[in-house]
């Protein structure tokens, strides 16, 4: 297993799902474009994304 990953914390999460922190928009994207600021909004613009997760 990769160092720094865990499964369960990965099944709770929607792979390559965002959700907007500024307006709750979501979008699909790369994690990548992500971490590298390269992702933005298409609402609002803003660059500010977190993981979308799943409901329980």
């Amino acid at each position: 297993m990769p160092k720094g990953k865990f499964k369960e914390a990965e099944d709770r999460l929607f792979h390559r799902v965002y959700v907007c922190m500024n307006c709750g928009a979501k979008l699909r994207t790369d994690s990548m474009k992500v971490r590298h600021k390269k992702a933005k909004c298409r609402k609002c613009k803003h660059k500010d994304l977190r993981p979308m997760r799943k409901r329980k």
